[in-house]
């Protein structure tokens, strides 16, 4: 079959929906916000897809899995195996990096511990193997009458019970050993949890050093090391009456001081690993909570113990090469066998080989100014994506169906071509490429382009028009096709603004900061660009936004290195709206955030209904216990246990989803109960309290950001980054404004269609008109091209930006030939 054929989609708004997905092909499905483009590409062919495959496998299997239910499709028929590569990070705190989510550490980690050159920590001198006689000669050599133990490590942090190995103690004609660092005969050793990492160590002897004892110690050496395999540990009684441990090996030991070590293995490097992690930090890098992190005093954030950060290939340590940014690592993998043996070149090459490729595919997606040990959790979405599109394309799997979601968020239109070679590479490996994507260079560059509308919520949920991408361009009834050929654009101001007055920050430091010196007019719309990693965000989150956060006595973690921050106290308010989620919990949603749902109880509360039964306002909550099901507790669903299957979530039987209980849902409002305004999107709930003038105002405010599709009950982590940060520009645009505020936007334009960001634009232009500066973080040259100055950083991401390459109107950006941003400005202009 050349197409996946989907017949009757019918998943939240989407109206029974038959379209075709050609395989080995690349299909863009756009659309407005809310259109529902995510309903038909994860939550119809990519669940599907999931569900398909989750019932393949046996009963027992599917214990360990989420349940799928199947989506409200006719039938989908050509499915191929689906993954989706969205920008969800799933990444387990900062222990995820993007080393470790690319499988690029573990290749490192091999290659460090067999062609790397190990260090003493004690001198610093480089370790050579130590010979039984350099080992016994130590041991004799310690002063007389000092007890000694030497065993040999059979066992080291290794999981299992290990009863054949205390049967080759015993066969060895040995009776104790040391178990988890106790001394037991062996019949009394105790039986070992089989999930837990033990280490086991042979008692060979037990002695003291005086005259005579020699032939009895080197015997003893001897005997140790070829059990332990080389290796062989020791117990020395000191004189402060405690035991000393050591450990030695025919294989690690320092030249110049005599100091031993265990052999270098792949776990030395494995920060996540008791045995590489630095002890001080438990391998995180930093010690301390939240606000009052501090880089770890012993290693220095490089998350490794003391043996790890002192094997070096070409001088560099394995922590260094992981600091670099991405085209510094590939420089270094490729030149790296530089200093290595002829033996050491042969085990590195297809080490080398595999790095190196990967490296380069991480760098064509447009992360080249990540480093390889920055945290999962502070990349942004985007960047995530792309970075896991990277891996999957060095994954070489073939015949898979790939859905993407936006995968250009974040990324500058210079940096567009190459991720769009890599989707292609993608499908040239005989895989169908299925991405959401308002991005115009993206759809230009689809196999088939279906735009799903015409508007949003129940508006919208239609297939519109489909083809081509010129097909759908000449297409009268698309929306989207007007704005690709050009008929249709964001409106571009027919005068800017003239700047009065400034803030300055001078000096700036933060991150790859060039001593940056940023005037940003008051006022105006301003708009900082560049490309991905120039130091954007560097310069106006992380130093200018908790710089003015400090002067206003806001509480904020210390602002990044600068001088001096001239004219704060021309701002009386600062509101940053970010992407974060507006609530981390399913009860939240954009009602309770808002601060709609606080209205709409005391509307339910002064009802006569409400008053004859004694109800406040607080029984209108489904965190309510006077107001909430009893038996869902206002989750509206009920979680049934399946033994050998996935958990069952069912809607609740007694509320039948509706979170409230009945004596609750009696009370009605001009018909509708409480749950029903829940179930309300923002438009009709906007029309259903049009004379309520404070519910009226936030719901408008909603409306006016391109949220009218949203459901106010809605649970708050299903929201989009896009959408929450909406919702909150939204609230501040309901709230009074002071004419003297400073509005802080990173890339507001994240999941909007053309016609979404020409209304977005006019909701900040309306904030600028009453007196506020609005100061946005953007790749989008539709807002761009309408804000009244520009500051463009660069001139490359990494160590190669952190400088101010343009600054000014639009058209001076676009006249400017060192701005690579201004190249794209000035078609816009035109």
């Amino acid at each position: 079959m050349s197409a996946i054929q989907i017949r009757g989609a019918r998943v939240h708004n989407l109206q029974s929906v038959d379209v075709d997905i050609p395989r080995d092909a690349i299909t863009v499905i756009t659309g407005v916000s809310g259109s529902g483009k995510s309903s038909l590409a994860f939550d119809t062919l990519y669940a599907e897809g999931q569900r398909q495959y989750i019932d393949s496998l046996s009963a027992y299997a599917r214990q360990f899995l989420d349940q799928i239910p199947r989506p409200d499709v006719d039938s989908i028929d050509g499915l191929a195996p689906t993954l989706a590569i969205d920008q969800k990070n799933t990444a387990s705190g900062s222990r995820s990096t993007v080393a470790t989510i690319t499988e690029i550490y573990d290749y490192l980690r091999l290659l460090f511990a067999r062609a790397g050159t190990p260090h003493c920590i004690e001198c610093g001198s480089s370790i050579a193997p130590q010979s039984a006689e350099n080992i016994g000669d130590g041991l004799l050599g310690l002063p007389e009458k000092t007890k000694l133990v030497i065993m040999a490590p059979m066992v080291r942090g290794r999981k299992g019970a290990h009863r054949e190995v205390i049967e080759s103690i015993q066969k060895a004609g040995l009776v104790r050993a040391r178990v988890n660092g106790e001394s037991y005969l062996l019949e009394e050793i105790p039986t070992l949890a089989p999930r837990k990492n033990h280490t086991i160590e042979a008692i060979i002897d037990r002695l003291a050093i005086k005259p005579g004892i020699e032939s009895r110690l080197r015997a003893s050496v001897d005997l140790a090391l070829r059990l332990g395999d080389g290796l062989m540990s020791t117990l020395v009684h000191s004189s402060d009456d405690a035991w000393d441990e050591a450990i030695y090996s025919t294989a690690m030991a320092c030249i110049e001081c005599g100091s031993s070590f265990a052999e270098v293995e792949p776990r030395t490097f494995s920060f996540n690993s008791p045995y590489g992690a630095c002890p001080t930090c438990e391998g995180l890098g930093f010690v301390g909570e939240n606000e009052s992190r501090e880089v770890c005093p012993d290693c220095g954030g490089a998350r490794l113990g003391p043996v790890a950060r002192r094997v070096t290939i070409n001088d560099t340590a394995i922590h260094q090469l992981t600091a670099q940014s991405l085209d510094d690592a590939i420089v270094w993998m490729q030149n790296c066998d530089s200093a290595l043996s002829a033996l050491q070149t042969k085990v590195a090459e297809p080490i080398q080989r595999e790095v190196t490729r990967r490296l380069k595919y991480l760098s064509r997606v447009g992360v080249q100014y990540l480093t390889l040990d920055r945290a999962a959790d502070t990349l942004s979405g985007g960047e995530l994506q792309r970075v896991r599109l990277a891996t999957s394309i060095g994954s070489g799997l073939v015949g898979v169906c790939y859905v993407l979601d936006e995968p250009s968020i974040g990324l500058h239109p210079a940096d567009h071509g190459k991720l769009i070679e890599c989707i292609k590479e993608l499908k040239d490996q005989g895989n169908t490429i299925v991405i959401v994507e308002h991005d115009e260079d993206t759809m230009l560059a689809a196999d088939k382009l279906v735009d799903i509308g015409p508007g949003a919520g129940m508006g919208g949920g239609n297939l519109i028009s489909q083809g081509t991408p010129k097909q759908v361009a000449k297409d009268k009834k698309s929306l989207t096709g007007q704005y690709l050929s050009g008929k249709q654009q964001v409106p571009i101001p027919a005068t800017r603004r003239q700047p009065k007055q400034w803030i300055t920050l001078k000096g700036a430091s933060t991150h790859n900061l060039q001593n940056v010196t940023a005037k940003i007019p008051l006022s105006c719309f301003v708009g900082i660009s560049g490309v991905s990693g120039s130091g954007k965000s560097s310069l106006i989150t992380d130093t200018l936004y908790r710089a003015l956060a400090q002067k206003l006595g806001l509480q904020t973690p210390p602002p990044g290195e600068h001088q001096s921050l001239l004219g704060a106290t021309k701002i009386d308010k600062l509101v940053p709206i970010d992407q974060t989620p507006i609530g981390r919990s399913p009860r939240s949603c954009p009602a309770t955030y808002a601060g709609v749902l606080d209205e709409v109880r005391k509307v339910y509360a002064a009802t006569r209904e409400a008053k004859t039964r004694g109800f406040s306002s607080s029984r209108f909550s489904f965190n309510s216990k006077s107001g909430q099901c009893e038996l869902c507790k206002g989750h509206g669903v009920e979680r049934i246990a399946m033994n050998f299957l996935s958990d069952l979530f069912v809607t609740c039987s007694r509320c039948g989803g509706k979170r409230f209980n009945r004596q609750t849902l009696q009370v009605r409002f001009k018909g509708a109960n409480v749950a029903d305004v829940l179930e309300m999107s923002i438009d009709e709930a906007t029309e259903f309290f049009e004379n309520v003038p404070k519910i009226s105002r936030l719901l408008r405010s909603l409306q006016d950001v391109g949220l009218g599709y949203v459901h106010l009950g809605q649970a708050s982590t299903t929201l989009s980054g896009g959408e929450a940060q909406r919702i909150k520009l939204g609230t501040e645009l309901a709230r009074v404004s002071t004419g003297s505020t400073l509005y802080l936007l990173d890339e507001p334009t994240t999941g909007l269609h053309f016609a979404d960001v020409e209304r977005l634009v006019g909701v900040l232009q309306r904030l600028v008109d009453a007196g506020n500066t609005v100061l946005v973080i953007e790749h989008n040259f539709d807002l761009l091209s309408a804000c009244d100055w520009i500051i463009d950083m660069g001139p490359e991401g990494g160590v190669g930006g952190g400088q101010i390459i343009a600054e000014g109107t639009p058209e001076q950006v676009a006249a400017n030939p060192a701005s690579i941003s201004g190249k794209f400005i000035k078609p816009q202009l035109a």
